[in-house]
């Protein structure tokens, strides 16, 4: 009798240390220093590049602490800006790292030769600042299929889905990235994904192993390659994105349905707007990056 008491003691004991510990983990979470602030730019450190593909690049900068954290809602994005050739430069990005990361940043930024930010970024050396701002942007994913958007300062609308349709092109999906991770993480949000990810070549496939890594019943992704050489093994869609395309992988149009965009502007505003009106999407139900 007494070892049973005492087994049972053991055992609440144990179980009250569990619920302690779980509690503390979670505090020390919700006390992290968050790193962005909305009025004033933060200067952030470089401390690895690495070159992933002759013309994109991948760079690690060091938050202000060891225990920051950067302190970007999902849906949002950071401001990058620098005084170039006299005049000051602002890019909006979104890093593939999230609030789960401490301590540091990533960013993937596609080289343009034009591209007054992204060679200015490129020309950085480990060591080097960054100046940036944030959060920004009007969208905000906030769990479970339920969006918040911006209308004005006054005016926040709410949206909510059961099938989320993303169409991106080239670093265009960060922000999908970001948004993806998010839902297959919490395994209370039951949205269904599926994103069509427009690129040039197989080798300008970006975060390509993160998405194979996250392909599970509630997010498929179909890939397109736009120029010639196709590869032989390749399974995917070929051709620029189009109305066709669009209509067979994407989630028809209903009131659970939304469809979000992000890339260059021949994708969002020449091809993907007027296609998803053609095809019936409410205007109410699209969401651009």
């Amino acid at each position: 009798m007494e070892r049973l008491v005492n087994a049972q003691v053991v055992a609440a004991a144990v179980a009250l240390l569990g619920v302690v510990v779980t509690m503390w983990c979670f505090s020390l979470k919700k006390k992290r220093p968050v790193t962005l602030n909305k009025n004033e730019k933060v200067s952030l450190t470089l401390i690895e590049k690495t070159i992933v593909s002759h013309d994109t690049r991948k760079f690690r900068f060091s938050l202000p602490s060891p225990e920051h954290i950067l302190g970007l809602p999902v849906g949002s994005f950071i401001n990058v800006s620098a005084v170039l050739d006299g005049k000051l430069v602002v890019r909006p990005y979104t890093p593939i790292s999230s609030d789960d990361d401490v301590g540091y940043m990533d960013l993937m930024i596609k080289v343009y030769k034009d591209g007054k930010m992204s060679s200015y970024m490129d020309s950085l050396s480990v060591g080097d600042h960054i100046q940036v701002r944030g959060p920004c942007g009007k969208i905000r994913y906030v769990g479970k299929g339920e969006f918040e958007t911006e209308k004005s300062r006054d005016n926040i609308a709410k949206l909510s889905c059961r099938k989320m349709g993303m169409i991106a092109g080239g670093s265009g999906i960060t922000p999908m990235l970001q948004l993806i991770r998010d839902v297959v993480k919490h395994r209370n949000d039951n949205t269904e994904m599926t994103l069509l990810f427009s690129n040039k070549t197989e080798n300008d496939i970006l975060c390509r192993g993160s998405l194979d890594e996250m392909s599970c019943p509630k997010f498929k992704v179909c890939h397109t390659l736009s120029q010639a050489p196709i590869p032989q093994d390749w399974c995917y869609a070929t051709g620029r994105v189009n109305k066709a395309m669009i209509e067979q992988y994407m989630p028809p149009p209903a009131e659970d349905t939304v469809i979000l965009l992000c890339g260059p502007p021949g994708l969002v505003k020449q091809t993907c707007l007027p296609a998803l009106k053609d095809l019936g999407y409410s205007s109410d139900s699209v969401l651009v990056f």
